[in-house]
């Protein structure tokens, strides 16, 4: 029931539905005219990023976010923490920037270096978005309204995977964003995230008041108990933000090893290279020499050449 009941008219659905459809006929656009696209891209973006939305967003999962706060949590996690981080690994700007002709290009540049843009993915921007978000949300009284209005639930779950990408996205550095910091500082924003979804969840865990106030205890569903299914979404709220963290540390760390080695590999190429030069400077002037009947500079230590 929950995989096969699908929701296919929301507008994360037709979202979905574009974006596999555009990034498709990239990739084919791409392999038609001989250039190479990682498959490991195509398989983050689409099974990853949207595969992971969809899971959470279009099937019987959704029917069941209005009456299981848990539920609802776990969607929270994948539409604005693993859906962005996928979605990002498959580097959908780039992409773009490689199949796009000159025009749509250069419109697509101006917009990713635009004023509004820079700001909105600086990471300290993004990262007070990403983390301020879900205070604002669970303790006023917008998640009781998201749960009577419909149309303001779709819009939370959009709002979710924007702001995840906002953050996630410059932190793994892919595409080419403006604004992006050396590897050292999206670390470290990375491990400060951690705290403030440890706080959130705790904190949901140990309230003695319900979230969105007597909307789950109205359901009169004898089955549920909406204080232990609240601590259970404080739980996987906790839980799951750390884990997911921690992963991405672990990206963001493989990420920084790589760029060394192959900074690495470029300084030694460089370094091979003026040697490569001098030696060959060398050569020539030595040719001159013999060529203008001067003995070369053969002479070893201590020989007398007066």
């Amino acid at each position: 029931m929950i995989f096969t009941e699908l929701h296919l008219g929301s507008l994360i659905a037709l979202f979905l539905l574009i974006a596999a459809t555009l990034y498709g006929y990239g990739v084919y656009r791409l392999r038609q005219r001989g250039d190479h696209w990682p498959v490991g891209r195509t398989v983050a973006f689409v099974a990853g990023g949207l595969g992971s939305i969809a899971a959470v967003a279009v099937t019987g999962i959704e029917a069941y976010d209005t009456t299981l706060i848990s539920v609802h949590m776990v969607q929270h996690m994948v539409l604005s923490m693993v859906g962005p981080i996928f979605l990002a690994l498959g580097a959908p700007v780039t992409l773009a920037l490689r199949t796009l002709p000159a025009a749509p290009r250069k419109k697509l540049l101006a917009v990713v270096h635009s004023r509004v843009a820079r700001v909105l993915t600086f990471p300290l921007v993004a990262f007070g978005i990403f983390v301020a978000n879900p205070f604002v949300l669970y303790f006023t009284d917008l998640y009781r309204q998201t749960l009577l209005h419909p149309w303001l639930h779709e819009f939370v779950h959009v709002h979710f995977i924007v702001t995840g990408c906002l953050f996630f996205w410059p932190l793994l550095g892919l595409d080419p964003l403006p604004g992006r910091w050396p590897y050292p500082g999206r670390a470290l924003l990375m491990v400060l995230s951690v705290p403030f979804h440890t706080v959130l969840g705790l904190t949901i865990m140990q309230s003695a008041t319900l979230l969105a106030g007597d909307y789950y205890p109205s359901l009169g569903l004898s089955w549920l108990d909406p204080k232990a299914d609240q601590v259970t979404a404080g739980g996987i709220l906790w839980a799951g933000g750390e884990i997911v963290s921690v992963t991405m540390l672990g990206i963001l760390v493989l990420q920084w090893v790589r760029q060394s080695e192959r900074e690495a590999r470029r300084i030694d190429r460089a370094l091979d290279r003026q040697e490569a030069e001098e030696a060959a400077e060398q050569a020539r002037k030595d040719e001159a020499r013999i060529t203008n009947g001067a003995p070369a500079d053969t002479a070893g230590p201590g020989s007398d050449t007066a």
